[in-house]
């Protein structure tokens, strides 16, 4: 859609409202809703899980080599307090290619941290290598060239999530729904 500044805008989410867990979720709602949600049938659950999961044997976390960015390969991923199908779930992203940082490993498990600092555990499957960014602060300009005074291509809204394409300098060439630009690395989570 174009902003009433008549500038193309790239946006967090799209769609109609669906229905997760017997609960009404509207796209694009202010909050972590939007990309994570918290059902609340599984409120009782967790809390009835967590019980049986502190009286499970401790499991030896192992950290990653060195902190990684990946981005989930689902449309919908369970994130767990623990690595493993026991551990109650904690958040459910329900938007595919969202970017998350893998902190830790046991086995087939990632521990994962998300832009907003949520940890949790996610199977290896559900992670992809494929790099993608998301808008942290408010709007950001998407410009032409790497340069605070080159011309905007596009105000790109919270949230939104793109494909880092190039970073340098403290700009990073990303896509963001087939626009392409440069956007200053500090508006953005997902890169090294």
């Amino acid at each position: 859609g174009r902003r009433e500044d008549g500038l193309p805008s790239a946006v967090a989410l799209s769609g109609p409202p669906v229905r997760f867990a017997g609960l009404p979720y509207t796209p694009g709602v202010v909050g972590r809703s939007f990309i994570r949600v918290w059902p609340a049938r599984l409120a009782l659950a967790a809390a009835a899980l967590a019980a049986l999961a502190a009286a499970a044997a401790p499991v030896r976390v192992v950290a990653a080599d060195e902190p990684r960015f990946a981005s989930l390969r689902a449309a919908k991923t369970n994130m767990r307090t623990g690595p493993g199908r026991r551990y109650p779930i904690a958040w459910v992203f329900v938007r595919r290619g969202l970017p998350v940082q893998v902190v830790g490993a046991f086995e087939t498990w990632r521990q994962i941290r998300d832009w907003e600092g949520a940890e949790g555990w996610i199977h290896q499957s559900l992670l992809s290598d494929r790099p993608s960014v998301i808008v942290v602060g408010k709007a950001a300009a998407l410009r032409s060239e790497p340069s605070q005074t080159a011309p905007t291509v596009a105000r790109v809204e919270p949230r939104a999530v793109g494909r880092p394409l190039d970073c340098a300098e403290g700009w990073c060439r990303v896509e963001f729904e087939g626009l392409r630009g440069w956007i200053d690395r500090r508006a953005l989570w997902g890169v090294d």
